[in-house]
């Protein structure tokens, strides 16, 4: 049966998620105060604070087997604001934790205030809007309530959008203006279907939205809207265009951010809407639609990428492609079936291998062009030879991709397989493996010529250091794969309730 908001009550260490949110905030704060260098200080130095804070939630979460809870100021929905840890947004608070850190170590080389100078614009900026992406997903991931999660979405659009044009170039400049419009007009749609939820049951908090929701013209009307919002903020095929252009165009550690956590965040609401939110709507049609957008848009991103010159653009169109294994959930997830537990354990193990692999990608992606003065794939001949560790986390962030043995990209797709045979849906299973014959295909356009014997001369070699840091990104995307059980049973805390039938 559906959780009551009774049962949903504040829990022990629930004081823990609003020290989660604050910890990046009282980091911008600190950096706008200080400034100069001591931006980067404090960026850093809440790295490894806000990751054991997501890891002390997430054993909260595991040891009592259910979410935990906090009513900000101690008033309960429909009064006051919840916030609410489970399973997933567990995992999702400890991979943004490890992708920021590690963008932000990459990121030092290139976003260091120089020296001689109290303060650079770029660093300073790059810093602050760092932390503000951080705090704007650790809302979305904590967050109950529906208008709460809008605020947060709005936070990490203008949190990301600086980050694409921080190098002033015209062209990056017409791909941040590009990604803002795309992402105002899906605003737009999402507040419009929420305040058409609030007009009709009087509150926007997710577990007592729930309770109440009936498939209702107006509800249907705001389903379609909030999605349709969500998709564009997503950029799930066709509402793709402003993706390529601006993670291709941002600084890598940027690049890195923006695939592997931003355009996770409005899918993760994604997931809480249908999931947690609108369990009541008989939405086989809906799951149909947004599952057949996410089998087009892994043929059109993985055709698109194999057409790139630039490895940055290989990377973006096959983000555009991953995206759409993450949509096989709503049909593959829905409803109380024998295979749903597979589609959402793909689903959600798909979302985190891919958010590994592609930051290990783009990290890896800048070495080589500052190495080479370039990143146009037609004349790697050899780099792979004098930069093996770069090309080697480049390799295996894309075996991931591909969904090849033992990474987290074959367990995900994997179960997606086995979930779609099972419910007979065989047009994903097809799409699914032509995308990992794709994959492959643009990978080895990659690997191929760096491998060959030629001598290269680099134009400075990489740091090991930030070589290390691509490539451990790169071994957690494989060892994902060799995850346990009781990891896909910790995913699915707190959703058997909110997914239940009334």
């Amino acid at each position: 049966m559906i959780e009551t908001s009774a049962a949903l009550g504040p829990t022990p260490g629930g004081p823990l998620l609003v020290l989660a949110i604050l910890a990046p905030v009282a980091g911008i704060l600190l950096s706008f105060a200080l400034g100069g260098r001591f931006a980067e200080r404090v960026a850093l130095a809440l790295t490894p604070i806000g990751l054991a804070l997501a890891l002390a939630i997430a054993f909260l979460v595991w040891r009592s087997g259910a979410p935990v809870v906090y009513n900000v100021a101690g008033l309960a929905p429909p009064l006051g604001i919840a916030l609410r840890a489970d399973g997933i947004s567990c995992v999702m608070l400890i991979t943004a934790a490890l992708i920021i850190a590690a963008a932000g170590f990459y990121a030092r080389a290139n976003f260091a205030t120089p020296q001689g100078v109290k303060e650079a614009r770029a660093p300073l900026a790059f810093w602050i809007m760092l932390q503000a992406i951080w705090a704007a997903l650790t809302i979305l991931f904590v967050g109950g309530d529906l208008f709460n999660l809008y605020v947060a979405l709005e936070l990490l659009t203008f949190a990301a959008v600086p980050l694409v044009c921080l190098s002033g170039r015209p062209e990056t400049l017409v791909a941040a203006l590009r990604y803002l419009l795309f992402a105002l007009f899906g605003s737009v749609f999402y507040l419009l279907g929420a305040a058409l939820l609030y007009g009709a049951y009087g509150t926007l908090d997710i577990v007592l939205l729930a309770e109440r929701v009936r498939p209702l013209p107006a509800v249907w009307l705001a389903a379609g809207l909030m999605t349709a919002g969500l998709l564009a903020k997503t950029a799930l095929f066709p509402l793709h265009l402003w993706l390529p252009p601006a993670h291709a165009n941002a600084p890598a550690a940027a690049s890195a951010v923006l695939s592997g956590l931003v355009v996770k965040g409005s899918f993760f609401l994604a997931v809480r809407l249908w999931f947690y939110v609108l369990p009541a709507l008989p939405g086989g049609a809906a799951e149909a639609m947004l599952g057949t957008l996410g089998a087009a848009a892994i043929l059109f991103g993985s055709v698109l990428a194999l057409r790139q010159p630039r490895l940055k653009l290989l990377i973006a169109y096959s983000t555009l492609a991953q995206i759409g294994y993450l949509f096989l959930i709503f049909p593959l997830a829905s409803g109380l079936h024998v295979w749903t537990t597979d589609g959402w354990s793909g689903g959600l193990m798909q979302t985190l291998s891919h958010a590994f692999a592609k930051a290990a990608m783009f990290l890896s992606a800048g070495l080589i062009a500052e190495s080479l003065g370039h990143d146009r794939i037609a004349e790697f001949t050899g780099a792979g030879r004098a930069m093996p560790t770069t090309f080697l986390a480049l390799g295996l962030g894309g075996l991931s991709l591909m969904g090849l043995p033992p990474s987290g990209g074959f367990a995900a797709k994997w179960l997606l397989l086995r979930a779609s045979v099972a419910s007979g849906q065989w047009f994903f299973a097809s799409v699914m493996l032509a995308g990992g014959l794709l994959a492959a295909g643009y990978v080895f356009r990659i690997l191929a010529p760096a491998l060959a014997e030629n001598p290269v001369v680099l134009k400075a070699p990489p740091k090991r250091s930030r070589e290390g840091v691509a490539l451990a990104l790169a071994l957690v995307a494989v060892a994902l794969g060799f995850a346990p059980q009781e990891f896909f049973d910790f995913l699915r805390i707190g959703r058997q309730a909110a997914t239940a039938l009334p």
